[in-house]
């Protein structure tokens, strides 16, 4: 391949990826047409990409952005996985695709990068452990709601109490 057409294919990969902040790396050389489609639904349905892309290529595409250190030291080729509601999210699917042994059997981490800091298939499976940006947002809630209705309680509970018992008078 000329050096023309890489710097053409290198710039159109730049051109895809404009604006993608981090990524997963997920080995899926070998999976045959049917598994590679339903992957690829299962990906969409979630909102995130997926892409395969030669390394050298992606070297030359991701230089100088928070991509590139995704690259450093791998070679072959992989397919870079982005978007969905928020990067764990991201990782908690790839981490469910990698452990689907029935459906994907060859599909499978391989780093990524966050924050422009590369990312080892090690820590990517820690990350999948970390809340999701819904899950966060549910936690917080649950802990400023959680105090007020706490005071609710107690200032509904004795006027509950001497309404009872104002009743239970008028009753008699």
């Amino acid at each position: 391949m000329s050096k023309l057409v890489k710097n053409l294919l290198a710039k159109d990969l730049s051109n895809k990826l404009d604006g993608v902040e981090d990524c997963v790396l997920a080995n899926v050389i070998g999976m045959d047409a049917n598994s590679t489609s339903a992957l690829r639904k299962r990906l969409r349905q979630k909102g995130i990409g997926m892409m395969v892309v030669k390394n050298s290529l992606a070297q030359r595409a991701t230089e100088g952005t928070s991509l590139a250190p995704a690259f450093e030291g791998i070679s072959g080729t992989h397919a870079v996985l982005w978007g969905a509601e928020d990067f764990v999210s991201l990782v908690k699917e790839a981490t469910d695709l990698n452990k689907d042994e029935e459906s994907f059997e060859v599909f499978e981490t391989r780093g990524g990068a966050m924050d422009g800091v590369q990312l080892t298939p090690e820590r990517v499976l820690e990350i999948s452990k970390w809340p999701s940006r819904a899950e966060q947002l549910s936690m917080l809630v649950g802990q400023i709601v959680g105090p007020g209705s706490q005071l609710a309680a107690q200032l509904i509970g004795p006027g509950g109490a001497l309404a009872s018992q104002v009743k239970s008078k008028s009753e008699e």
